[in-house]
């Protein structure tokens, strides 16, 4: 098994003080919030924080500002446990909000909040090769060959790397009925991963700016961003069988009753299912939960790939037992 590299200590505290410090706000007149979210939700926030301002001063007659921070869904989930003033976090797992709401920062019944479990956009987990394909990766059985350099983040900090390993596992299921022959798929193909990085960005710029490995696994919206952000560069592979993405979002209760930013706070994330929001979901790569709009985009989302959901895993709190917690299935596998 090839040696796995993983982010070395020091680089991790500073990812950890650098989503930390967006977690921070200096005293002003206007009311701000603060969204902590995941890596590969940056851009999307970016435009949706600008239209979501004109919208809440439009209705209220009041400006307010918004703060955001990313890194590794698992690490935010962390982040906001110790003491990250987040107002709302718009994470990659039901898990890493069910994590905060074991503390009682969130209150439970959040899921039930807002629409589609608290699910305002969805993804899927798809293959970025290099223009040309040279090593002709089609699916998933190419990525456990012989000479195969496979980059994918880590399970342990990053929830877009959760549910890499459990499209990989859908796959593996699909194909061999024993559980062994399926662990021995996932061995193998972890065996080709050369790093793992602490979030889907990092695996990202390895693969992009780095020029390490020959397919990365990745959000098809972090896809789709790097083919049209290096026109002629990069192509999309969308295997046979993946997995529903569902990022999850919720109000964090107990700070916006400090904050006295419940009023925004919830705005924030209800405005996230009007029209106008979920146009620009698409725009960015994620597919909206409003089927009407995902629809009109038929022609940028492969609405006929395969996809399992977590429930094909028992739900999160199954799953990460089974799967992530120390001593699970991918510390056994995998290290």
């Amino acid at each position: 098994m090839k040696k796995i590299y993983k982010m070395q200590a020091v680089l991790l505290a500073a990812c950890v003080f650098t989503g930390l410090a967006g977690c921070g706000r200096e005293k002003s007149n206007i009311m701000t919030i603060t969204n902590v979210s995941y890596d590969a939700t940056r851009e999307f926030y970016e435009s949706y924080n600008e239209i979501f301002k004109s919208y809440y001063e439009e209705k209220y007659g009041e400006p307010v500002n918004v703060i955001q921070s990313h890194a590794g869904s698992g690490s935010q989930a962390r982040s906001v446990v110790e003491g990250c003033n987040a107002d709302v976090v718009t994470l990659a797992l039901e898990h890493d909000i069910s994590l905060i709401e074991k503390t009682g920062l969130v209150d439970s019944g959040w899921k039930q909040e807002y629409d589609n479990d608290s699910a305002p956009y969805t993804s899927t987990m798809v293959f970025l090769v290099r223009k040309g394909n040279e090593k002709n990766i089609k699916d998933w059985d190419d990525l456990i060959k012989d000479g195969v350099e496979v980059i994918t983040p880590d399970p342990k900090s990053s929830g877009g790397a959760c549910w890499n390993f459990l499209a990989a596992l859908s796959y593996a299921r699909e194909k061999y009925t024993d559980t062994a022959k399926q662990n021995e798929f996932i061995k193998k193909l972890y065996a080709n991963v050369s790093v793992l990085d602490s979030g889907a960005r990092g695996s990202a710029t390895t693969f992009v700016e780095n020029q390490k490995g020959d397919v990365l696994i990745a959000w098809e919206n972090e896809a789709m961003m790097t083919v049209a952000n290096y026109p002629g560069q990069y192509e999309i592979v969308t295997p046979s069988v993946s997995i529903l993405a569902q990022p999850s979002v919720a109000v964090v209760d107990d700070n916006v009753k400090v904050n006295k930013s419940g009023q925004a706070a919830g705005e924030y994330l209800s405005y996230l299912y009007s029209e106008n929001a979920q146009r620009l979901v698409a725009d960015y790569g994620y597919r909206p939960s409003d089927e009407k709009i995902l629809n009109e985009y038929s022609d940028k989302f492969n609405l006929n790939v395969k996809c399992t959901t977590i429930n094909d895993f028992g739900g999160w709190d199954n799953a990460y037992k089974q799967y992530f917690d120390d001593g699970a299935l991918f510390d056994k596998l995998c290290n």
